[in-house]
């Protein structure tokens, strides 16, 4: 299937350039237009409790809070003075009413409870016309600078200025973070590639994903609400995805090439290795993506339109604009060489990674054990974390908006947001005593009538602790809610408290299926590549312990507050959407990089190959791959972590140490270690599931019927594609003291599965080429007794590692410049 896709889009090379260029510049240009229609909201469970009270209030009595607190702090004098009165009076009343529906306040009134205890500011609550948080923001940006008046200083509150300030902010810091992250992830190309032209293909994929995820976002605003975060999530996961895509695509087609295939060949055989690898890891990321619709709060869900449009792009453009730019260039992809100073290697490219598996392989337990117990420490912060929602605090400590909630919350309590709503509705008949009854509740420090009106009254309930989301806080909730409320009343508690309960306690009850769901797709579609019972459930193991180990950090740092200053941030509970993104995103990441790394070891192992050897060509094959991936990653997620809105900085810290511990300590050293010592009973499956996998046809190995090896003197079958003639050449020195090897035989994928005794003498054979290419096959500990899968099927190609290229029997063209990775 995959090959079939490679070798069409190499044959309508143009055509379908054209089309995805054109497609993607029409979802790029009309998509603009969803910056006008995003919210700031979404973050409670609209069928909850808390939800239902706000529901009833603004029926019964009309907005409540409003949508912006304006405080007026006199200059001089005192907020009794008749001249700032009449001033403040005019401002308000020459408000337009297509922008402000109703206006509240200690003028011209005088009453008290917009008032501070000191007399020295006064309030006044507008109401903002529009039926979700896009309305009453663009209201909003009408009216923001229409308030001011002489003689008074002001400052705005409430949801309304709190969400425009974070939306413009989160703006600004995206803006920032892709100026930063993409010449600096160009430059890594530069270095990897050593081509401008190869460099520069990832970075055009990721940005034609970010455009066109844009397009997919404003049509889903159509309909749904869309938190702004959105586009944030698809630009991190667009351009990151595209840019690891376009990596080991760009990479594998260099590698094709150079081992003497036409420009459609590379491209087809590129689509039908790589690209079925990148399938595999999208759908694993998009899956767990997915996973956030299953949640009630629409915040979670704009995260997840974000996410799957941004995953799904970077995978269709990877096999569609990618491969027909490279049957475009063909050879011309390592135009404009970029010639760097490197030191004379004296070993090939490779070695190094499998003297770490070597090593690895003959200490495992060693190995394994140090890291589980730092992974597990690491992870310990988890038990005393605690949950809340973005408020003030997200935004630094110099934004106005925020100096403006924490004055309202010190000097008007009662009109803050962070008090527990109470509302009953029904016979009115004693709801005095009812409100004596809350003021006994432990945690609540004072409770003041808040409305009346038809057959419901509210009260608010200000808490003693400062702090919404704390412990005794969602304890005086659960309190309140236990109360027996009067004869012939419904009681229903809200308010910024409760919210937070109820999010929770949906979060709670949806996350079970969300974990069932990322961990049955993930046994599923793993063993369904990999042929594996317990290949799937290491994999799930491994991303599950990387997970707790980088949520432990972020709750020491983000919650505890270690290191805050350093960070710029306040330590505040952590927000519970974020969390689950980061959870499917992580989660998937690391899955998709155990299909890399795990992609090549059954490519060895189905060749033949011990458990020993198929874990040592594995990560000799890609552990500079996935470092190269996790570094440019780490760069354009990293970027995050300069944003000034703690929510994105928490979003850019994590990936950096999520990257940083998967793909290093865990891929390259726990995973060889937990391999070499389960041994072969890693790549066992009972009979009817294989045989159900083989008919699945999705299994990890390169069919040689379809890719003919190029021939490499005698050591391979001939390659039946036409190639020009070798330059004569003298054969290739063999290793002192080594009789020449017989040439190797190449059967296909499914022939029979002879004892291990057929593997020795491959083993052998293959020693010269080891010495090569310096991989120490002969001699590494063969792990377990089980039969190998079948015949040495390992080409001579596939022992080539890192940049050597063969040049006496492949010369169609000169090397490509140095620094060419191989996926």
């Amino acid at each position: 299937m995959f090959a079939g896709w490679g070798s069409f889009v190499a044959r309508f090379r143009w055509a379908v350039l054209a089309g995805a260029i054109i497609a993607v510049a029409a979802a790029g240009v009309w998509g603009m237009g969803v910056f006008d229609r995003l919210s700031e909201g979404g973050y409670t469970d609209p069928g909850s409790e808390s939800s239902r009270a706000a529901a009833v209030v603004r029926e019964e009595l009309g907005p409540q809070d409003g949508d912006v607190v304006v405080i007026y702090r006199p200059t001089q004098g005192s907020i009794d003075d008749p001249a700032l009165g009449r001033r403040i009076e005019a401002r308000l009343a020459a408000l337009p009413k297509s922008s402000v529906t109703a206006v509240a306040g200690y003028w011209p009134g005088k009453v008290e409870q917009y008032a501070a205890a000191d007399k020295k500011s006064a309030v006044a609550v507008l109401t903002l016309t529009g039926e979700d948080d896009g309305d009453k923001l663009e209201a909003f940006r009408e009216v923001g600078d229409k308030l001011s008046v002489t003689g008074a200083t002001v400052q705005l509150a409430g949801a309304a200025p709190l969400g425009d300030a974070s939306a413009a902010r989160s703006t600004e810091d995206l803006a920032f973070a892709e100026a930063v992250s993409l010449p600096v992830v160009l430059i890594l190309l530069l270095l990897i590639f050593g081509s401008l032209v190869a460099a520069s293909l990832p970075v055009l994929v990721g940005g034609c994903a970010v455009l066109g995820s844009l397009g997919v976002l404003n049509a889903i605003a159509n309909t749904h609400d869309v938190n702004s975060f959105a586009v944030n999530v698809a630009s991190l996961l667009g351009l990151g995805m595209a840019i690891d895509y376009g990596l080991f695509m760009v990479g594998r087609f260099r590698e094709e090439q150079g081992f003497g295939r036409t420009p459609a060949q590379a491209v087809t055989r590129t689509v039908a290795t790589a690209g079925r690898t990148v399938v595999f890891s999208a759908t694993l990321l998009m899956i767990a993506l997915a996973g956030l619709l299953l949640f009630p709060q629409g915040f979670l869900k704009s995260l997840a339109y974000g996410g799957l449009a941004a995953v799904a792009l970077a995978a269709v453009l990877s096999l569609t604009l990618l491969p027909a730019l490279l049957a475009v260039l063909g050879h011309r992809v390592d135009k404009l060489p970029v010639r760097l100073p490197r030191r004379r290697r004296s070993r090939p490219a490779g070695t190094g990674w499998a003297a770490l598996a070597d090593t690895v392989l003959r200490r495992p337990v060693l190995v394994a054990l140090p890291i589980l117990a730092g992974l597990l420490v690491l992870a310990a912060p988890i038990r005393g974390v605690q949950f809340g929602e973005n408020d003030e605090r997200v935004l630094p400590a110099t934004e106005p908006a925020r100096q403006a909630v924490e004055a309202l919350k010190r000097d008007f309590p009662a009109l803050s947001s962070a008090g527990i709503q109470v509302v009953l509705r029904g016979s009115l008949a004693d709801t005095e005593a009812f409100a004596d009854a809350v003021q006994k509740v432990p945690g609540i420090a004072a409770v003041t009538p808040a409305g009346k009106g038809g057959d419901v009254v509210t009260y608010t309930a200000t808490l003693a602790d400062k702090d919404p989301f704390s412990k005794a806080a969602r304890t005086a909730v659960d309190r309140i809610r236990d109360l027996r409320p009067p004869t012939g009343s419904q009681l229903l508690v809200g308010g910024t408290t409760a919210r937070n309960v109820d999010s929770l306690a949906a979060t709670a009850d949806r996350l079970p299926l969300m974990v069932a769901l990322l961990v049955g797709a993930t046994l599923l579609l793993m063993f369904l590549a990999f042929g594996s019972v317990l290949l799937p459930i290491k994999a799930v193991l491994m991303s599950a312990l990387s997970l707790s180990a980088t949520f432990g950090i972020l709750v020491w740092i983000f919650e505890d507050g270690h290191g805050a200053d350093l960070l710029r941030i306040t330590p505040a509970p952590l927000e519970a959407g974020i969390v689950v993104l980061m959870a499917a995103v992580v989660f998937g990441l690391s899955t998709d990089y155990e299909v890399f790394l795990l992609s090549r070891m059954v490519e060895a192992r189905t060749r033949g190959a011990s458990t020993a050897e198929a874990v040592t060509t594995g990560l000799a094959r890609t552990g500079r791959v996935i470092s190269a991936a996790a570094v440019l990653l780490i760069v354009v997620t990293g970027a995050f972590a300069l944003s000034s809105v703690s929510t994105m900085r928490f979003v850019g810290v994590g990936m950096i140490i999520a990257l940083f511990l998967d793909a290093t300590v865990v891929r390259m050293l726990l995973v060889p270690a937990v391999l070499r010592l389960m041994g072969d009973a890693a790549w066992w499956a009972p009979g009817p599931l294989r045989r159900l996998q083989q008919r699945a046809g999705l299994a990890e190995y390169e069919d040689e019927e379809l890719f003919p090896t190029v021939s490499v003197g005698r050591h391979a079958a001939p390659d039946t594609s036409p190639a020009p003639e070798p330059p004569d050449t003298a054969p290739a020195p063999q290793p002192p003291d080594t009789a020449p090897a017989p040439p190797l035989e190449l059967v296909p994928a499914d022939a029979g599965t002879p004892a291990r005794k057929a593997h020795q003498p491959l083993r052998e054979a293959h020693q010269p080429w080891a010495a090569v290419v310096g991989l120490p096959v002969a001699g590494l500990p063969v792990a377990g007794s089980a039969p190998v899968p079948g015949p040495g099927r390992i080409t001579v190609e596939e022992q080539i590692l890192g940049d050597f290229r063969p040049t006496a029997d492949l010369a169609a063209r000169p090397a490509p410049p140095p620094g060419d990775p191989t996926p």
